[in-house]
C-alpha cells in the first residue's frame, strides 16, 4: 500500500522526537516531513539510528530560523504550515495514502499573522471539506465533537438543528466507509446537567438536539439520545456505542484521554483524505529531553494504516466501538 506521511509539527515541541521514535518502531513504508538537519540532530540525541531505514524517507522541508528545543519562535509559523502543504500535495499526487499529524503551536502561528484554528480547519479548507468532524479513538471509545475549539460560552448559539444534522451525517458515513460499520449507533449526549432535566436547566436538548437526532432517525441512522453526559460516559453504557456525540471540547474528550492514558487518536472525519493525529500538545517543557512518549503518535501510526487497510477493502473496524457488530480486521 502507499506510503502513510507524518508531518513533525512545531519544531521547538516534541514533534520531530516522536515522529523519529515512531517511524524507528514500524517497518511501515512512510514519509517525514521536516528539516533534515533537525530530523539528524534530533535522532543522535535520543539514540535513533540516523539515516532512517530505506522504508521511510525523508522530504526535506527548510527552518526558516534555527530551533531551540522548548522555545517558541514565530519565524517558523510559514515552516510548520509548509509541511502541511507538502503533505496535502502530496495525497493529491497519490503518493501517499494517508496524513499523520505530530502537534503544532496554534497560538504561536496566530501570533505570527497567520489567522489559524487547528488542523481540523486548516486540512478541511485546503481540500474543500465542508463539515469536518473532529473524532477521538482511544480507551475503547470513539467520541466525536459538534463543536471543537470554540469558548464555553459561545456552545449553546453555535449548537443549531442544522449544525447537529450535518455532524451525525459525517459520523455516520465515516464511520461505515473509513471504520468498516455496517450500521453504527450513536449515542448523542445533551449539552446541559441532567439532559437539561426537562427544560429546567435549559432547553437546548428540547429546542435543538432532540429534534435534530429525530431527523437523523428518520434518515436511517441509528442515534439515540439526547443522554445526560455523566450517565453516557459510564463504561457500561459506553461500551454499548459505536461511536458517542459530545457537544463541546472538554465534555468528550475528558473521559475519553483519562480512558486512553494518553494513548488516544484524533481522526478527521469528513475529509477526502485520512487524517489521524495525536490527542495531545507540543510538550515544550519535555522538548529536548529526550523523555517524550511516542504513544498517541504511534497509535495515531498504526489506526492510519488501519484506515488504509479499509478502503482498500482489506480490514475492518479499526479501533474503539466495542460493541461493532460485524467481521473483525
Amino acid at each position: 500500500m502507499l506510503p502513510i506521511a507524518i508531518t513533525t509539527g512545531e519544531p521547538a515541541g516534541i514533534g520531530p522526537e516522536i515522529a523519529l521514535r515512531t517511524v524507528q518502531a514500524s517497518a511501515r513504508a512512510c514519509v517525514l516531513l521536516g528539516d533534515r538537519d533537525l530530523l539528524a540532530a534530533t535522532a543522535r540525541s535520543i539514540g535513533v539510528a540516523w539515516p532512517l531505514p530505506a522504508h521511510c524517507r525523508v522530504e526535506h522541508e527548510p527552518l526558516a530560523h534555527p530551533v531551540v528545543a522548548g522555545r517558541l519562535d514565530a519565524r517558523n509559523a510559514s515552516y510548520v504550515l509548509r509541511l502541511l502543504d507538502r503533505a496535502i500535495d502530496a495525497w493529491r499526487s497519490g503518493t501517499i495514502g494517508a496524513i499523520v499529524t505530530a502537534p503544532l503551536h496554534k497560538a504561536i502561528i496566530n501570533q505570527a499573522g497567520i489567522p489559524f484554528q487547528g488542523h481540523t480547519e486548516y486540512l478541511a479548507a485546503a481540500t474543500g471539506a465542508a463539515m469536518p468532524v473532529m473524532m477521538l479513538v482511544g480507551g475503547g471509545m470513539r467520541v466525536a465533537l459538534a463543536t471543537t475549539h470554540l469558548a464555553l460560552s459561545r456552545v449553546p448559539a453555535a449548537i443549531t438543528r442544522a449544525l447537529l444534522a450535518s455532524v451525525i451525517d459525517v459520523l455516520d458515513r465515516d464511520l461505515r466507509s473509513r471504520f468498516g460499520l455496517d450500521r453504527p449507533r450513536i449515542a448523542v449526549a445533551g449539552l446541559n446537567p441532567h439532559a437539561g432535566e426537562s427544560g429546567y436547566l435549559g432547553r437546548e436538548e428540547i429546542d435543538v438536539i432532540a429534534p435534530a437526532i429525530e431527523q437523523a432517525r428518520r434518515d436511517g441512522i441509528d442515534a439515540t439520545g439526547p443522554w445526560p453526559a455523566d450517565t453516557l460516559f459510564v463504561p457500561s453504557t459506553a461500551r454499548g456505542q459505536d461511536a458517542i456525540l459530545a457537544m463541546y471540547h472538554d465534555q468528550g474528550l475528558a473521559p475519553l484521554k483519562f480512558a486512553s492514558f494518553g494513548h488516544g487518536v484524533n481522526v478527521t472525519l469528513g475529509l477526502p483524505l485520512i487524517r489521524t493525529s495525536v490527542d495531545h500538545g507540543t510538550a515544550l517543557d519535555l522538548a529536548g529531553s529526550g523523555k517524550a512518549d511516542p504513544g498517541s503518535l504511534r497509535a495515531a501510526f498504526e489506526l492510519a494504516q488501519q484506515l488504509v487497510a479499509v478502503a482498500a477493502g482489506a480490514g475492518a473496524d479499526p479501533g474503539g466501538g466495542a460493541g461493532a457488530r460485524h467481521a473483525p480486521a
